[in-house]
């Protein structure tokens, strides 16, 4: 960085080369300092996702956490907008109090960290696109953005998008810089569509022995008429030491009675719909045949934050990873997991969570075969503390890895902007 730029600018640290930007400007001039001079940065946020893709080797970072607060607020418009470092939680909490919500229900990565809550910043959950269980019904995080603005790695402010879905016109780069982590733009602010909160919730727990009947469930439920916001399958825990047993504590609820495998799916709305909708859904399910039982609102909530929170792998030193196939192949995924492994099934039976011993690192090679046969990807969200990364963190074919690489020179030419956060050489 040029001497004048280090003496003008209160940002500037020289014991680290990490730079604290207190608006869009700053942002600006700081990533056009670096393109003239070719040197790449880091961008990071509260850093309450900084274990998720691989390790940047920059000299310089850009921390972007005093970018951070609410801009304008408009529920009688379904949006808001605020700076891109704006704590999740600050969100959430000035939505509550007009019974407002997030509905795509922003995943709390702290829990797998260190068990504790740690939700990040709006921009690190756009940057990861990472949404909760809610997903089979209102879409991911991206289908929220109405619209950003942030820096790209020339040092332009670029913006995209509206404060109304009507007003996004041309190409929706939003769909791009979702999911991106940081390696586009340093997003500066974000529009988000918000939506009323749900009146009331209740959750059927099904308990199944047998795992075939696991997706003619997921099957029944996608099929009917009452719309279902959420549905799971938790099935037994590995025998084995290499995986810590707390399935039974933290699913601890009044009202589940039975111990064992068991599918879950939740239905919102007021609670005459509530109990239209699950009169239905016991025919449609054929309910009868299985043991199962209810949980109330005031039991459903809490579950569900538990599955969200991805508090079945608290505190895990192994590894992480986030597996989408098709539902098609969902039994097969199953039966390849066995009791092997610890995992989770959501998104009615095309996400698998798992959890894999560091102690079978060599496996993961043979995750990601199969997430490819069965017509999906395959992300190592964290690896455990010996992972050679011999595998890539994200799965990407040669066709996207072009596509991604020429996306990448469009907005970031010379690499500045997170270099190799997500593929080498991009």
């Amino acid at each position: 960085m040029s001497t004048k730029i280090k003496i003008n600018s209160q940002i500037f640290q020289d014991s680290n080369n990490i730079y604290y930007p207190k608006d869009e400007i700053e942002v600006s001039n700081l990533i056009r300092e670096f393109y003239k001079n070719n040197l790449s940065t880091e961008i990071v946020g509260t850093n309450s996702k900084y274990f998720i893709g691989n390790k940047t080797q920059t000299a310089n970072k850009i921390s972007l956490s005093k970018l951070s607060g609410i801009i304008e607020y408009f529920p009688e418009e379904l949006y808001i907008k605020v700076k891109a470092c704006t704590p999740i939680q600050e969100i959430e909490n000035i939505l509550e109090k007009k019974n407002q919500e997030l509905a795509f229900e922003p995943i709390d990565f702290g829990f797998i960290e260190n068990g504790n809550s740690k939700k990040g910043t709006i921009g690190g959950c756009v940057a990861s696109n990472y949404a909760g269980s809610r997903r089979i019904k209102v879409g991911s995080v991206r289908d929220h953005i109405l619209g950003f603005k942030g820096v790209n790695g020339k040092g332009d402010i670029i913006k995209s998008g509206g404060t109304v879905v009507k007003n996004v016109t041309g190409f929706d780069l939003s769909k791009l810089i979702a999911g991106s982590f940081g390696t586009l733009v340093a997003l500066t602010e974000i529009t988000l569509k918000v939506l009323p909160k749900k009146i009331s919730s209740s959750t059927i727990v099904i308990y199944i022995e047998d795992k075939k009947d696991v997706y003619k469930l997921f099957e029944k439920i996608s099929s009917s008429t009452s719309e279902t916001s959420a549905a799971i399958y938790l099935p037994n825990e590995p025998d084995s030491d290499d995986y810590k047993k707390n399935r039974d504590k933290i699913f601890k609820f009044n009202d589940l009675k039975f111990t064992g495998p068991f599918l879950a799916l939740r239905i919102e709305g007021d609670k005459n719909s509530i109990n239209e909708k699950i009169k239905t859904l016991s025919k449609e399910l054929n309910l009868d045949n299985f043991q199962n039982t209810t949980l109330g609102v005031h039991q459903s909530v809490p579950f569900w934050k538990k599955i969200n929170n991805l508090e079945l792998f608290e505190k895990t030193n192994n590894n992480i990873l986030r597996c989408v196939i098709t539902p098609s192949n969902g039994l097969k995924m199953i039966e390849y997991l066995s009791n092997k492994y610890k995992y989770y099934i959501d998104w009615g039976g095309s996400l698998f969570w798992v959890e894999v011993s560091a102690k079978k690192n060599d496996k993961i090679k043979e995750f990601k075969k199969l997430a490819n046969e069965y017509g999906g990807y395959l992300t190592i969200i964290k690896t455990s503390l010996d992972y050679d990364y011999g595998e890539a963190l994200f799965t990407i074919d040669h066709a996207r890895f072009k596509i991604s690489k020429k996306i990448k020179k469009s907005f970031d030419p010379k690499r500045i902007l997170n270099p190799g956060k997500m593929y080498r050489g991009i």
